[in-house]
């Protein structure tokens, strides 16, 4: 079975691709061969985000924000306890964007690195 946080991600997964329920399970049962999140194994749950990651709705082009850098800045988001405004004004001031969804794939790399730096001295802090 899969840990909480990667059944939170699939369901925002079907939220941002605006499955319906049905739609959900029928992609889950062809792609992992169960009609549950809960009843998957990692090894499933890669391969289903291999699939939902494909998606033309995470990648307008090659040079677009990869759904990988996507979650991986929500991630960190997360970790340094930020709310969505407190990132925003971020994204804004550092990188005039509001969205992380209009970064390019090398800027996504540069607000992830930044973010990571900021974590580091965070914790460092901390101690």
């Amino acid at each position: 079975m899969i840990d909480h946080k990667k059944l939170a991600v699939i369901h925002i997964v079907k939220k941002e691709l605006g499955l319906s329920d049905s739609q959900y399970r029928d992609t889950l049962e062809k792609i992992t061969g169960v009609r549950s999140a809960k009843d998957l194994d990692d090894q499933s749950f890669h391969k289903l985000m291999r699939y939902f990651t494909r998606s033309k709705h995470y990648r307008q082009n090659k040079n677009s924000i990869t759904f990988r850098q996507k979650m991986y800045l929500k991630h960190l988001q997360n970790d340094l306890a930020w709310d969505d405004s407190h990132f925003t004004n971020f994204l804004h001031k550092y990188y005039k964007t509001d969205k992380i969804d209009s970064l390019t794939k090398p800027e996504a790399g540069k607000v992830i690195e930044s973010l990571k730096h900021i974590l580091a001295h965070k914790k460092i802090d901390s101690h």
